[in-house]
């Protein structure tokens, strides 16, 4: 019973909080103008034509973790690769974060690569994630800096919540407590069982992570790690001419939208369900769109894009990895 308890509060609690946030957005927007918007003045064809970018970019992230697989000796099929990675979007728009297991789970069942080695490459690969997202926020700042400083201005309580975290005397001494905690676990406690176990584990995590280390093909890595970021980047910007009232808004507004919205993303609600609204909005509403017209491009494009194409090309993902590993199965 527990076990049920723990599996419906880690599926269902994440979506209520977005879900929650959703609504504390959009009860405010009057939806026979959004309905409107939605009918008269969207061109369609512009958002299809956005859609190929970001498929394309992650078949790239496929290809760009075999760069981290095969230092550690293994050659996976590229096939196997993509569909693990398109299925890994798809699992986690019904169980957020969940999808990297599901990812590594089954590249492990079709290709016989260890687990914990396939998760180290994994953390690999989203650190470079979570590094280029902080490279995005920083150029959006730099190149408008005056677009924060208005936005702090008029928002000052953003501001104050900030200071509050970064000067907080409860927040070092958080930093403090958990690394003392960590130091206690794993020296004053290294001759129990658990922790042996977890020592063991975590260095076959290492071994996944110190594969970029031995990788030959580190220009490579970077390339396609440019091309992945440009291609989401184009994948959400282009759907800006879609609308009359964000076509004149610049690829400045995109960038600062589009790195605000990824930051919203790490949120571990299914398909980014209210964050990802709350980000985009709220940028979308400083350059100067109204509630209603920020709420409908933001409504608009994550439900095309982010629900109906990302679900579209998971479930294409998980279904195909079975049909072409069959031949494997019946060599067994």
């Amino acid at each position: 019973m527990k076990s049920y308890i723990v599996k419906f509060a880690k599926t269902f609690l994440p979506l209520l909080f977005g879900l929650f946030i959703f609504w504390l957005i959009f009860r405010k927007l009057d939806f026979r103008e959004v309905m409107a918007i939605l009918r008269q003045d969207v061109d369609f064809r512009i958002i299809a034509l956005s859609l190929p970018f970001g498929l394309v970019a992650n078949i790239i992230r496929a290809i760009r973790w075999d760069l981290l697989i095969r230092p550690l000796g293994y050659t996976p099929r590229k096939a196997n690769l993509i569909y693990t990675v398109l299925g890994n979007y798809g699992v986690n728009l019904v169980f957020p974060r969940l999808g990297e297991v599901w990812r590594c789970t089954m590249l492990n069942r079709y290709e016989k690569i260890p687990f914990t080695k396939l998760f180290g490459t994994l953390i690999t690969d989203r650190l470079s994630d979570t590094l280029m997202v902080g490279l995005i926020v920083i150029a959006a700042f730099i190149m408008n800096v005056p677009y924060f400083e208005s936005f702090f201005v008029q928002h000052p309580e953003s501001l104050n919540v900030l200071n509050s975290v970064v000067f907080s005397f409860w927040t070092y001494l958080i930093i403090v407590a958990a690394g003392v905690g960590i130091w206690t676990f794993f020296v004053a406690c290294r001759h129990f069982p658990l922790v042996k176990r977890v020592k063991k584990m975590l260095s076959s995590v290492w071994e996944g992570i110190r594969s970029i280390v031995s990788m030959k093909e580190k220009g490579l890595f970077l390339l396609y790690t440019l091309l992945i970021w440009t291609g989401y980047y184009l994948y959400f910007y282009i759907c800006f001419y879609a609308f009359s009232f964000t076509k004149d808004l610049g690829w400045n507004c995109g960038l600062i939208a589009f790195g605000m919205s990824s930051l919203a993303v790490a949120v571990p609600v299914q398909g980014s369900i209210g964050p990802w609204h709350a980000m985009v909005i709220a940028i979308l509403m400083g350059f100067g769109l109204t509630l209603d017209n920020a709420g409908a491009f933001a409504f608009c494009v994550h439900t095309i894009q982010q629900l109906v194409f990302t679900a579209a090309f998971g479930l294409f993902g998980i279904l195909a990895l079975p049909v072409i590993n069959r031949d494997k199965k019946k060599q067994k």
